[in-house]
């Protein structure tokens, strides 16, 4: 068995080994499909480029294949895993493989979607394998909780990949397109097979780079009101945002005046809009006065 310490990466076999002496099998109640291939984790750490000055998140570390070859990277790796079997065995999996990198390690046993709080070091980067059923509201959810976070290079399916990274105007532009880029610049690193997998999922992934940046700069606007704006927006995308957004601005009538007070013809769709532009919306919503009681 090579060793993780120097070389950071383990093969199928080995990750295979670590599994039968758990009696670990992937599951899908939470999503679970392990990377065997050593290259594929060997490239997630080079686009990454994670640091020594790094403490990284990660979340759903399964049987530890990145986890092990993020810490000789970074300076420190927190990671949060929901199965209690998988949870117990990394520290002892650490331990047992890279001795001289364990206490870089700090595991955190919990859901990702309830963590709004991590143990100091904060984290500075986010790197996992997601779970596909979880990954945009795990994403969104760090981004919003971890100001810390400069970064974000996630494996996700291609799919879910190619809707955080769309621009506006895109096929596959939608609400997690608009959210991400509250937080962030978005682009697709890469493109992953199905076969890095075990077992084999029925879809490819896709490799999906977030770099923080600030925040769109709209008086007015918050994140809670620009979010709630283009949830309603999505939700009929299909139709124009005076109709789409009547629900939400509290009549079709007022939710032209939102619309003109921000620069923008009703007759749009949602999908043609930026962030920026939705948090105008919300602005001119929030800038409104309060209308009459019936």
């Amino acid at each position: 068995m090579s060793d993780p310490e120097t070389s950071g990466y383990l093969g199928a076999a080995q990750i295979r080994e670590i599994a039968a002496s758990l009696g670990v099998r992937p599951t899908k109640q939470w999503g679970q499909n392990f990377v065997v291939d050593a290259n594929t984790v060997k490239r997630i750490v080079r686009l990454a480029g994670v640091d020594p000055q790094d403490c990284v998140v990660e979340v759903g570390p399964g049987l530890g294949s990145l986890t092990l070859a993020l810490l000789p990277e970074a300076g420190h790796v927190t990671a949060v895993e929901v199965d209690p079997t998988l949870a117990a065995a990394l520290p002892d999996t650490v331990a047992r493989l890279a001795p001289g990198l364990a206490d870089r390690l700090t595991l955190v046993a919990a859901d990702a979607m309830q963590v709004r709080e991590l143990p100091d070091p904060q984290p500075t980067a986010l790197v996992a394998n997601l779970p596909y059923n979880v990954s945009v509201p795990v994403v969104l959810s760090f981004l919003e909780a971890f100001p810390t976070l400069r970064r974000v290079l996630v494996m996700v399916q291609l799919e879910v990949a190619e809707r955080l990274a769309a621009t506006p105007g895109s096929k596959a532009y939608g609400v997690p397109s608009v959210k991400a880029a509250w937080y962030a610049s978005v682009r697709l690193a890469g493109t992953v097979p199905r076969s890095v997998f075990w077992p084999v999922p029925n879809v490819d992934s896709g490799l999906v780079a977030l770099d923080r940046r600030p925040e769109p700069q709209v008086p007015g606007a918050t994140r809670r009101e620009t979010f709630a704006c283009i949830d309603a927006a999505f939700a009929q995308r299909r139709k124009t945002l005076r109709a789409a957004l009547a629900g939400w601005a509290g009549s079709a009538p007022r939710a032209e005046e939102c619309l003109r007070a921000a620069g923008i013809d009703p007759r749009t769709r949602g999908e043609q809009l930026g962030v920026e532009q939705f948090a105008a919306i919300a602005a001119a919503r929030a800038a409104l006065p309060p209308t009459d009681p019936a």
